[in-house]
């Protein structure tokens, strides 16, 4: 059985932001990618290794990399 990722992005709240976790604690919300890198970055990821689409490393919920509209 393969790990959980350590970074889980959140589905868009009302304002389109999502929550970021990473290893069960919370980064804060972004708004778009370049937050969501910003916010990586903060726990010492570098923003030009991370593959948006790596399973192994983000698991999205309610949507993928471009999902920002806010919820209806």
């Amino acid at each position: 059985m393969a790990p959980d990722p350590p970074v889980v992005v959140y589905p868009p709240d009302e304002e389109g932001g999502r929550r970021v976790e990473a290893r069960g604690q919370l980064l804060g919300v972004a708004r778009n990618v370049m937050e969501l890198l910003e916010l990586l970055e903060e726990v010492g990821l570098d923003p030009a290794g991370v593959r948006l689409d790596d399973a192994q490393l983000i698991e999205w919920r309610g949507g993928g990399a471009w999902d920002w509209a806010p919820r209806a």
